[in-house]
């Protein structure tokens, strides 16, 4: 399955196999084999050793949205139109290593604005070449479009955007106050993929 973006938090219910036998939960970080992970382990059951799984044809991909596409909410945002249609271009480069919104670094944002209680539909559009877990403080949202595909997708309040591609989240503008809209590659944030949601009263 592909991985969720940096920092986005999934709720899992797992129900563990009859046999009793242990099970395995694999993590592997993009552009490595190496795995991490943790092994639920019934009461008296045997931990076998895993197979090296170092030479894996099939890494993880940063641009596979396929989990995404497959997600629905289970509590969805109530159907209404949107008022405000941002569109947050995601640009920048590993030479020399910049990331930016709108072209701005933090020093010199534009914030993305919406009056509080207003439905918001937000295109993050990816022209870099790397994937950025874009991530929006004080809020949820319900991702709606992938590259133009539009579905009533999973609830969240970070979503990994695919390199050279788009996605698009609705939301409800929450209380009047400048939010932290971000890549949660703290690299990027770093050195300037941040601006503020700025909701006005």
């Amino acid at each position: 399955m592909p991985l969720p973006a940096s920092g986005q938090r999934l709720d899992i219910e797992i129900d563990l196999s009859g046999d009793g036998a242990a099970v395995p939960i694999l993590a592997l970080r993009e552009g490595t084999r190496e795995r991490t992970g943790l092994i639920l382990v019934p009461k008296g059951a045997a931990v076998p050793k895993l197979a090296d799984l170092s030479e894996d044809p099939h890494p993880a991909v940063s641009g596979d949205m396929r989990q995404e596409i497959a997600l629905r909410a289970v509590t969805p945002l109530v159907a209404r139109p949107a008022t405000a249609q941002p569109m947050v271009m995601l640009m920048g480069s590993m030479l020399p290593y910049q990331w930016t919104i709108d072209g701005r670094s933090w020093e010199n944002r534009l914030p993305v604005e919406a009056k509080s209680g207003e439905r918001v539909e937000m295109m993050f559009h990816n022209m870099s070449m790397m994937a950025h877990p874009m991530h929006l403080h004080g809020h949820t949202f319900q991702v709606i479009e992938v590259n133009g595909a539009r579905f009533a997708g999973a609830v969240r309040d970070t979503v990994s955007v695919p390199p050279m591609g788009s996605v698009t989240v609705a939301l409800d503008a929450g209380e009047a106050a400048p939010w932290m809209l971000h890549c949660h590659n703290m690299g990027h944030l770093a050195t300037g993929m941040m601006t503020e949601f700025l909701v006005r009263a």
